[in-house]
C-alpha cells in the first residue's frame, strides 16, 4: 500500500510531469520505422544491478525504452528516494518506460482477494503514471489450475481493470503464461479480450510463451495493429521437450529455432509501431557483464529486424 509520504512524492511527480516532456508515448528518440527497442530488466536481473543501473545500462546500450518490474520501483522508494528523482533520471538518460511488470491477482475468483488486488493495482498505476509509463502487464497471477474463470467472466474482470487504467492513463495489457496451466494460450487471451468488449483491450504476447503454451504463431496473422503494443522477444532451442522447458531456457532472439523473422514480418504487416522487449531469464547470461548482455540482445534484435 502507498503510505502518505509516498503519495506526496507521487503528487509532486505529477507537477514535474507537467514540466518535463512525456517519455512513454513517443519514446526517445522518435521512431520512423515499425519497431522500438526495449529492455525488460529480467534479462540482467541476476546480476542485481538495481533500478538506477538498469536505467543507465539501457541508456548506454542504446535502447529506446525499458520494461520495469513494479517491485524494483517500490524498492527504490523504500530507500528514501522520490518518484520525482526517478522521473528525472529517466528523462536525463532519455529512456522511456514502455511497460511495467505487475503480479496483482486481478483475475482470481475470491471476491475479497480480488478487490484487494484491484486496490493494489490502482496504487501501482499511480506510481507508473508519475514516471510517464502508460502500460502495465496483467498476467494470470494467483490463479491455480482448475480455478480459471470462463472467458466471459474473465472478460468482465479484464474490462474492470481497463476501466481502472483509464482513470490513471495506465492501460493493462493482457498477458498469458505458457506454462501456467490456466491462461496459457493466445486463443484464450483473444477470447478474453473480445469478451471485455472494450476499445482499449490489448494483448502482451511472448515468443517463448507462445511456444510453451502451444499457441503456435499463425494466430498473429489474425490480429490488427492496435491489439499489440509490446511483444516479449526471446527464442528457444530443441534441447528439451517443450513441456520441460522453463523461463531459464530462453536464449537471445535468433539463437534458437523460433520463427522470429516471420513473427516480425507479421507484426510489421499489422501496422502501428511495436515495442520489441528483450525478456530473458537465462542464468548463463546472468553470469556475464550486464551491459554486454544488453548490447548483445539489442544487436541481435536489430539484425533480425534488418532482415525482414
Amino acid at each position: 500500500m502507498l503510505n502518505r509520504r509516498t503519495l506526496i512524492k507521487v503528487s509532486g511527480a505529477a507537477a514535474l510531469a507537467s514540466v518535463l516532456p512525456a517519455v512513454s508515448k513517443a519514446g526517445y528518440p522518435a521512431q520512423q520505422n515499425s519497431f522500438r527497442y526495449c529492455l525488460n530488466t529480467s534479462t540482467i536481473s541476476g546480476q542485481k544491478p538495481g533500478l538506477v543501473q538498469y536505467i543507465n545500462i539501457a541508456s548506454q546500450a542504446g535502447y529506446d525504452g525499458l520494461e520495469l518490474w513494479i517491485t524494483d520501483i517500490k524498492d527504490y522508494l523504500k530507500q528514501g528516494r522520490s518518484i520525482q528523482s526517478l522521473k528525472s533520471l529517466l528523462f536525463t538518460k532519455r529512456v522511456a518506460v514502455y511497460n511495467a511488470i505487475s503480479f496483482t491477482s486481478w483475475l482470481i475468483n475470491d471476491h475479497a482477494k480480488r478487490k484487494a488486488a484491484l486496490g493494489e493495482l490502482e496504487e501501482e498505476m499511480k506510481l507508473l503514471a508519475a514516471i510517464g509509463c502508460n502500460r502495465v502487464a496483467a498476467p494470470p497471477a494467483g490463479i491455480e489450475k482448475g480455478e480459471m474463470p470462463d472467458w466471459k467472466i474473465a472478460g468482465e474482470r479484464y474490462r474492470a481493470i481497463l476501466e481502472l487504467g483509464r482513470k490513471h492513463g495506465v492501460m493493462p495489457l493482457l498477458e498469458f503464461w505458457g506454462a501456467s496451466g490456466t491462461l496459457y494460450n493466445l486463443s484464450q487471451a483473444l477470447a478474453i479480450a473480445a469478451a471485455a468488449n472494450d476499445p482499449d483491450a490489448r494483448i502482451l504476447p511472448d515468443i517463448y510463451h507462445m511456444f510453451r503454451g502451444g499457441s503456435g504463431f499463425e494466430g498473429l496473422k489474425l490480429l490488427n495493429g492496435r491489439v499489440i503494443d509490446i511483444i516479449h522477444m526471446n527464442d528457444y532451442t530443441a534441447s528439451k521437450p517443450v513441456q520441460e522447458q522453463t523461463d531459464a531456457d530462453r536464449v537471445y532472439p535468433g539463437d534458437g529455432i523460433a520463427p522470429v523473422k516471420q513473427v516480425l514480418k507479421d507484426l510489421k504487416a499489422m501496422g502501428s509501431i511495436k515495442s520489441l522487449s528483450l525478456e530473458l531469464f537465462n542464468r548463463s547470461y546472468w553470469q556475464q557483464d550486464p551491459l554486454e548482455v544488453a548490447k548483445t540482445g539489442l544487436a541481435k534484435m536489430k539484425k533480425l529486424v534488418g532482415e525482414v
